[in-house]
């Protein structure tokens, strides 16, 4: 098969799981160096797969202003849906005869700074699911930012794709709904101290039980369902 036509293969193998996004890229064409995996990994596999779950709108709206149970399980388990996808599509990958490299979807390895072993963002930005949002979130068109992302690294010949020539444009929603005051005007002014400080105090007023949010997700509905 030719890198497109593999490229199809995985899609078509995402969608039928409810993958809300599927894109992929070359690791040549993204900023690897802050990668956080073991020395040589990225040199091993020049693809890289971005697959997209959606998060529930219903859940969403039962936030007010600030996150509760109902959403943090819900946030576990769009997780754990990404991880056991990434499972079956890195089998997938090694049946038709490559090696892949499943990441989780949320797991810290710099607790400092709050950083995972890559960056699922930059990849999925790479791959044309989205662009940077002013709320440091890839935002897609037709979900906005409420999806969450899972990665793969792979050596299967696959075609690079390109980000969308497409930004939020006069979309102010999420810097009015983040109660940190952490979104500006540009995604480069995001003030991520801000955020985690006001994650800290959502965990330590036992709202949640772990740094999550999730208000200017539920304000980010997507520039294509906008009227």
């Amino acid at each position: 098969m030719t890198p497109v036509e593999h490229r199809g293969t995985l899609a078509r193998f995402c969608r039928a799981r409810n993958a809300a996004g599927f894109g992929t890229a070359l690791l040549a064409d993204i900023r690897t160096d802050d990668f956080l995996v073991p020395p040589g990994t990225v040199a091993r596999y020049p693809s890289a797969v971005s697959v997209a779950l959606p998060v529930a709108e219903e859940v969403l709206a039962t936030l007010d202003n600030r996150p509760n149970r109902l959403y943090e399980h819900h946030y576990r388990q769009v997780n754990f849906a990404l991880d056991r996808l990434a499972l079956d599509l890195a089998a997938e990958i090694r049946r038709l005869g490559y090696r892949a490299l499943p990441f989780p979807a949320s797991q810290l390895v710099d607790w400092e700074h709050q950083r995972g072993h890559l960056s699922h963002k930059r990849v999925a930005v790479a791959a044309g699911l989205g662009w940077l949002g002013r709320n440091n979130l890839l935002v897609t068109p037709a979900l906005g930012a409420r999806v969450r992302l899972v990665t793969l690294l792979t050596d299967l010949p696959l075609p690079a794709g390109g980000p969308l020539d497409r930004d939020c444009v006069d979309c102010h929603r999420c810097q009015a709904a983040c109660p940190a005051g952490a979104v500006g005007d540009a995604p480069a002014d995001f003030d991520h101290h801000a955020c985690f400080a006001k994650l800290q105090e959502f965990q330590r007023d036992r709202y949640v039980s772990q740094y999550i949010c999730g208000l200017c997700v539920r304000a980010c509905a997507g520039p294509d369902q906008r009227v």
